[in-house]
């Protein structure tokens, strides 16, 4: 047991986890000298022993925190940081020689995915990750809503646009892409002109001539003028600025669940420590999250009734 204690307060040890940050750091650095053949190669046995040099001490750091979860080292790899890190490292020891050194490129990746091991040591790091993992399933319903819009408005756009400018707007996908452009802000104003003023005098070359002739798509300019502007400012706003930033709100949601568990736990690791927590005290921190869990129920309920309030007025709006 005595062994298990120093192997715990190693890997607790903030010189410990420091160092661990620092190594990371220079592995990173590490890999993107190798991005350099001319200095890899004349470097080579430097870089590689001092590649081997940080493998070895990412081992050294795994064996410390397998060997503090003794009796139960399995406890380790409840951890999916830990998993992580496990991963890592031995995927480096995969011997990628002789046939295998068509594999060589996983091996590469991993020591690219070595600096990630920076989210395992730095807790806000983990926090910020963690937000993201956590807003997926909301993010879900996002995605189906912007692709959603984008297929409305691309289908749209074929018919008003695809004649005039079929290198954006000939067909659906092309039509996506062009719109995905938009969204981003990517010289969204040069897609909006070509449909304003015709594609005989605005933004067509030789080349997007040639490509629609040869596959089989007939240009004939036409100048949709204000139609064209009102539907690009409509979808760059609804689709840029409305939609897109609903994946911001998501992700802020579940950085304030991420946080509000962070806290959560460290209030129990302090009380465990200094044995203060007890089952009054676990009951206690229940009670409060389900109070406040009450307390935003009664919220959405209050916005419910206020959007059915206003949802019927506008019903008696409409029959007057």
């Amino acid at each position: 047991m005595g062994v298990t204690n120093i192997a715990k307060k190693i890997a607790d040890a903030s010189l410990f986890q420091n160092f661990v940050i620092g190594v990371i750091i220079f592995a990173g650095i590490l890999v993107g000298t190798q991005t350099y053949h001319n200095f890899y190669a004349i470097h080579v046995e430097i870089i590689d022993l001092l590649d081997a040099i940080v493998l070895t001490i990412f081992t050294i750091e795994v064996i410390i925190k397998l060997v503090s979860e003794f009796p139960k080292p399995w406890k380790y790899f409840a951890d999916p940081w830990n998993v992580f890190d496990f991963l890592i490292v031995g995927v480096c020891f995969i011997p990628f020689e002789g046939e295998g050194a068509a594999f060589l490129p996983v091996l590469r990746l991993a020591r690219i995915l070595r600096v990630f091991k920076l989210v395992t040591a730095l807790p806000k790091l983990q926090l910020i990750v963690g937000a993201l993992l956590k807003s997926i399933p909301s993010m879900g319903y996002v995605v189906m809503l912007l692709l959603l819009h984008f297929y409305i408005f691309a289908s749209a756009s074929v018919f008003f646009f695809g004649r005039n400018d079929p290198w954006h707007f000939g067909n659906l996908q092309h039509s996506m892409l062009s719109l995905f452009r938009g969204v981003t802000f990517e010289d969204w104003t040069d897609l909006m002109y070509i449909q304003m003023y015709g594609s005989d005098h605005y933004g067509y070359n030789d080349e997007m001539r040639l490509w629609a002739n040869e596959n089989g798509f007939e240009i004939v300019s036409s100048a949709s003028g204000m139609v064209a502007a009102v539907f690009f400012c409509i979808f760059v706003v609804s689709g840029g600025l409305i939609i897109l930033n609903l994946f911001i709100g998501v992700i802020m949601t579940g950085m304030d669940e991420m946080k509000a568990e962070a806290e959560l736990d460290a209030l129990v690791a302090q009380k465990r420590s200094d044995g203060s927590f007890t089952l009054n005290g676990e009951m206690d921190i229940l009670a409060n999250k389900i109070e406040e869990l009450a307390t935003s129920l009664e919220l959405i309920k209050v916005l419910m009734a206020k959007a059915h309030d206003n949802a019927e007025k506008l019903e008696k709006d409409k029959a007057s």
